[in-house]
């Protein structure tokens, strides 16, 4: 009885800790101090690092290449530990956040499983705490996008809202009441693994038909690959772009040429912009929104994805005509969004780390000690 009591005690304590912090997201924005803090963005191949205000500038930006040995997880920690304290030398940091694309626990400590790199149930904020004496969060690198878009870019005046990152694949994350949705597990927000086609295209994930075979780089990529192989004559004009090399077609390049009014590239670009249509219909169904923001690399093709887009979305929408239509833009801070998210976000941990200055200045005081504040760049240090 004593086993089950305390474990329904914990639970109890988890939960009631889990609010606190959801509450502190939502007004964060408000009462969180307003010092610098450093962002962190991983990647498969890279490591990029910067140095955020509170009102969302990057005042610096470093980043480094992950090795090849990057398959064992310490070797990305060195990584981001070397980068921080680079720029603690030159910043007085207060907190560090990290964005990794892939499934971050409830907790924003653990990387429960990350596809580019060796992170299984891996410990990260837990590692990294033994040597920057800061306070670490971690969070999924979607999440840290959407929350950026929502506090300084696209979704700036909209407590609800739905961020899709067209990358290689879909990446998604969702804001309610100017919270994100996590989920019990931590692992809210995987759209591009809704099934769209039964049986349809296979998935890296292991399943069919899912939303990023359809609407996304890779697929965009495919598809001009495809024509190319065949030969059809709408693919001259990449065909020659590529001098007949066919696997040197790239996402940017179908972009610039469907620009520049090539039928084909246009074509691709309208057909992944129905797809997006499509899969935003459903997400309104299940979370009716108020607005779409749309980033990733493929969005760099604006109106020639998101006007057919917004087409597809109408036709598709459930009680079309008869609710509120959510909109659909484009998102502002690019490539800076996951990193300007993280560092946003670490400053609700930032905190403690100002108070326990405080309280050490105050100690110092009450001795009669005539001793500065010490930056949190010198105890950064390990």
């Amino acid at each position: 009885m004593n086993t089950y009591r305390e474990r329904v005690h914990q639970e109890t304590a988890r939960a009631t800790v889990l609010r606190t912090i959801a509450t502190r997201e939502r007004r964060s924005h408000l009462s969180a101090p307003r010092v610098p803090t450093v962002g962190i963005d991983i990647g498969g191949t890279k490591v990029a690092a910067g140095v955020v205000d509170a009102d969302g500038t990057i005042l610096e930006r470093i980043r480094a290449e992950t090795p090849d040995k990057s398959k064992s997880p310490k070797v990305v920690e060195d990584v981001i530990t070397e980068l921080v304290l680079d720029l603690s030398d030159r910043h007085d940091v207060h907190a560090v956040g990290i964005g990794a694309a892939g499934w971050v626990d409830a907790d924003r400590s653990r990387v429960l499983f990350a596809p580019h790199l060796a992170w299984r149930n891996e410990p990260l904020r837990e590692a990294l705490a033994t040597r920057l004496a800061v306070p670490i969060l971690v969070d999924n690198d979607a999440n840290t996008a959407a929350w950026a878009e929502w506090r300084f870019g696209a979704g700036r005046g909209e407590d609800d809202l739905v961020m899709i990152t067209l990358g290689t694949g879909i990446g998604g994350a969702a804001l309610e009441d100017g919270r994100v949705k996590r989920g019990k597990y931590g692992v809210a927000g995987e759209f591009g693994h809704m099934q769209v086609v039964p049986q349809g295209h296979r998935c890296p994930c292991g399943n069919r038909g899912c939303w990023e075979q359809y609407s996304s780089g890779n697929a965009l990529v495919r598809e001009a690959r495809e024509m190319a192989a065949a030969d059809s004559p709408v693919a001259h004009t990449i065909l020659a772009r590529v001098g007949g090399r066919i696997d040197e077609i790239t996402g940017p390049m179908i972009t610039d040429l469907a620009r520049e009014g090539d039928p084909m590239c246009v074509e691709l670009l309208e057909e992944i912009g129905r797809w997006l249509g499509v899969g935003l219909a459903n997400l309104a169904a299940a979370l009716d929104p108020a607005r779409f923001v749309v980033g990733g690399g493929v969005s760099a093709a604006d109106e020639l994805l998101l006007a057919p887009a917004r087409e597809a979305f109408r036709r598709q929408l459930t009680g079309r005509g008869y609710r509120p239509e959510a909109t659909i833009v484009r998102a502002e801070l690019g490539a800076d969004a996951g990193m300007v998210g993280a560092a946003d976000l670490a400053r609700l941990v930032a905190r403690r780390f100002v108070r326990a200055n405080r309280r050490r200045a105050e100690r110092i005081h009450r001795a009669g000690l005539r001793v500065p504040l010490a930056s949190s760049r010198t105890e950064s240090r390990p």
